[in-house]
């Protein structure tokens, strides 16, 4: 019979749980207390073989977003050039707060940043989502002038003046609507 467990890399460490973390590439990666045996890993393994599988398929199921070429970027870049600094003031209103500055980005990888000194970064890609989406993000950049970090009072600030935060945040972990940058007025 043939094994049914996902090939996985194996790491021994200073820890006392087993764990299991499913990342890009796709990669399975298995953490173990260095007392653990290797008999040991692979049964904790065959246990999880239908929860590393469900992870494994999420992230086959996450379609890339595409590169946008000149045009589109400059078309979500104006959009959010118009767009969010009118959202900006809104919530900085509401908490009393005022940015230093904001600025539309390239960034990839983040669809807002807050510096410590008070400026507001936000990258032209987050237009391809809703406005729900949107306004979660900006919330989110302008709590961080009240609190520079993600603790609890920072998420009190959130959910105070946007109680349905969570599901804003949740359209974010989803590929953008087909019809991209189309909502925001």
């Amino acid at each position: 019979m043939p094994d049914s467990r996902p090939p996985y890399q194996l790491i021994r460490s200073a820890r006392r749980t087993m764990a299991i973390e499913v990342r890009p590439g796709p990669e399975v990666v298995v953490r173990v207390p260095y007392r653990c045996s290797d008999r040991q890993a692979r049964h904790f393994v065959a246990q999880h073989v239908a929860w590393i599988d469900r992870k494994l398929q999420e992230l086959a199921d996450r379609l890339p977003l595409s590169e946008p070429d000149a045009a589109e970027e400059a078309r979500l870049r104006a959009l959010a050039a118009q767009w969010l600094p009118g959202r900006v003031a809104y919530y900085a209103d509401l908490l009393g707060v005022s940015p230093r500055s904001i600025r539309v980005t390239g960034a990839r990888k983040r669809f807002g940043s807050c510096s410590t000194l008070g400026s507001l970064c936000f990258s032209f890609l987050l237009m391809r989502y809703p406005d729900a989406a949107v306004d979660y993000v900006v919330l989110h950049e302008v709590a961080h002038l009240l609190h520079h970090n993600h603790s609890a009072a920072f998420y009190q600030t959130i959910a105070s003046v946007m109680p349905d935060y969570k599901l804003r945040m949740a359209l974010l972990r989803q590929p953008p609507p087909a019809q991209e940058g189309g909502q925001h007025e």
